[in-house]
């Protein structure tokens, strides 16, 4: 099913995946909001934007605010057609560290602002019996992986809670859109040397492919999929002596 997409907000649009997307949608001529914490970046999105993407300052931790900027924003834009939730955060976490705040950070971010956005967006949509949420979860969600603990955690609670979400919203007309990156050349994965890494242009391209196509869900790049199809399956005796 083709998604018409002429009102947007795209939260987590300063850098990489999340302002590729913007500017991608802007292209297509939908009206987008940019939320982000940082300003001047949402600014200098906003100049690329073809007078299409407007900035909005905000911190995804700051739950409070939400509601009141969630009204304001689907004002502006006079309605709401897709919600993307791209905010993350992947903090250099070291073998034998076990860090709170940094554990606290990921969960607030990855899951938190996510849960706190999409209720909102998924209340509005079900009372408009239409719609398109789409989270941006992790491959790093599929599996339990020793060298970021609490990564994995946020991103499998992220890709279970968009999956509920789905299954309470499909009957009133809205898609619920799951996408599980690889890595992808972001500020977040600077410095790093993974495999099948795409840049962020080419990330964007498939996620907004998967929301005009009316997907459930789906790996970016799709090389992903038979791959963790196979780490799924490995046994945990075995899995747990890897660093996958």
């Amino acid at each position: 099913m083709s998604q018409r997409i002429t009102r947007a907000i795209v939260v987590g649009a300063s850098s990489g995946i999340g302002a590729q997307l913007t500017l991608k949608l802007a292209a297509q001529g939908a009206t987008v909001a940019a939320l982000a914490r940082r300003a001047d970046a949402l600014d200098a999105l906003a100049q690329q934007g073809g007078g299409r993407v407007a900035p909005y300052p905000h911190d995804v931790t700051d739950f409070d605010a939400a509601p009141a900027l969630f009204d304001r924003v689907v004002a502006d834009l006079g309605g709401l057609d897709l919600l993307l939730y791209v905010a993350g955060v992947m903090p250099d976490v070291a073998e034998s560290e076990y860090s709170f705040p940094k554990d606290r950070q990921m969960i607030e971010v990855n899951l938190l602002g996510a849960v706190a956005w999409i209720n909102l967006a998924g209340a509005h949509f079900e009372a408009q019996r239409s719609g398109v949420i789409c989270g941006v979860s992790s491959v790093a969600g599929d599996r339990g992986r020793r060298g970021n603990p609490v990564y994995t955690a946020s991103k499998a609670g992220l890709t279970a809670y968009l999956e509920a979400m789905r299954n309470r919203l499909s009957r009133y007309g809205v898609s619920v859109v799951t996408v599980k990156p690889g890595p992808v050349e972001t500020p977040m994965t600077e410095g790093l040397s993974l495999p099948f890494m795409i840049p962020a242009d080419r990330a964007a391209d498939e996620i907004l492919a998967h929301i005009q196509r009316g997907s459930v869900s789906g790996y970016v790049p799709w090389i992903w999929r038979p791959i963790m199809m196979i780490i799924r399956n490995i046994p945990s005796f075995l899995f747990r002596r890897t660093n996958i």
